[in-house]
């Protein structure tokens, strides 16, 4: 920290500063230092960048997939050490030029140097990273999301997928695709959690004949995929209700992962309808309908929905 003395002198040596980079000495001094670390950050970065190259030739080459991993990580580090090698470069360059411009201020410069340097540092490094451990402590603390959860987060609509690891500065997914997604916590203003990992649709069709119903339904549910990235398992007859003489509703329950919703609304629906148009006498009277069939929903929403039922 600058001491009271130090603080008053500051202006003193912008003046100095300024005074001095009005003469060619000085302009020749600085264009000759910062040159010089120009090119000596230019003939490092291109040494750097040759060895990342064949390094990444033999990352492309390797069958060892745990090699490959490893040499990918070296040549994320050696990209990284190129901008870091060009900001220490850049800043002894200009320790350099305040020294000579002002010799005998020395002591006062170094605190200077020294005091903006650890600004920048903190600016860069530590405020970023105070702000994840806060936003992931509060995540944490307040359970908005477990491992193993599916989850999607905003404001990033298209950013979802499964919970692989939490740390209070960062969340790994990792999405039906296969993709790995790292966030930083400070990022995620809000998540959407998928509960049990599945989303539960209900398909209603209403026949005349039960037992044709029954048998359409059996026959469609044997033809569907099954996996925990598809039909989370084989579609189920919950309920069979007579509305009137001859007209039953025969429903479907059906699970899938997030993102594969398309399997129910549109893959099944049409499965049915297409089974039923090969019969000789069609056997849906009305429907498919597709619903959501979430019961911890229905539950929630009957307690906020009153119909009033006298109009």
């Amino acid at each position: 920290m600058l001491t009271m003395v130090e603080l008053s002198s500051v202006n003193d040596v912008i003046k100095d500063v300024f005074s001095q980079f009005i003469s060619w000495q000085a302009l020749s001094l600085i264009i000759g230092v910062f040159g010089s670390a120009y090119i000596i950050s230019w003939i490092l970065a291109k040494a750097i960048i040759k060895v990342a190259q064949a390094i990444g030739v033999q990352s492309d080459i390797t069958s060892d997939e745990e090699r490959q991993i490893q040499l990918r990580r070296i040549e994320t580090y050696l990209s990284v050490a190129i901008a870091v090698l060009r900001g220490v470069i850049f800043a002894i360059a200009a320790y350099i030029v305040l020294k000579q411009l002002l010799p005998n201020r020395g002591a006062l410069v170094t605190t200077i140097g020294a005091g903006t340097f650890f600004i920048f540092f903190a600016n860069a490094t530590i405020a970023p990273l105070l702000r994840d451990i806060t936003s992931g402590t509060t995540m944490i603390i307040e359970r908005w999301f477990s491992v193993g959860d599916f989850i999607r987060i905003e404001p990033f609509g298209d950013v979802g997928g499964v919970v692989e690891r939490v740390t209070l500065r960062s969340t790994k997914l990792r999405n039906i695709n296969g993709e790995v997604i790292w966030l930083h916590n400070q990022y995620i203003q809000a998540v959407k959690t998928t509960p049990r990992g599945t989303r539960t649709f209900a398909i209603d069709i209403f026949v005349r004949d039960k037992k044709a119903g029954l048998s359409l339904v059996h026959d469609v549910s044997k033809t569907l995929p099954t996996s925990p990235t598809m039909l989370a398992s084989p579609l189920v007859i919950s309920d069979e209700e007579e509305l009137a003489k001859d007209l039953w509703r025969i429903t479907i329950s059906g699970q899938t992962a997030p993102g594969r919703e398309w399997l129910i609304e549109k893959f099944v629906h049409d499965a049915l309808k297409d089974a039923d148009d090969d019969k000789k006498q069609r056997v849906i009277v009305y429907g498919p309908l597709v619903r959501y069939a979430d019961k911890t929903a229905e539950k929630r929403f009957s307690r906020a929905v009153r119909v009033n039922s006298k109009g």
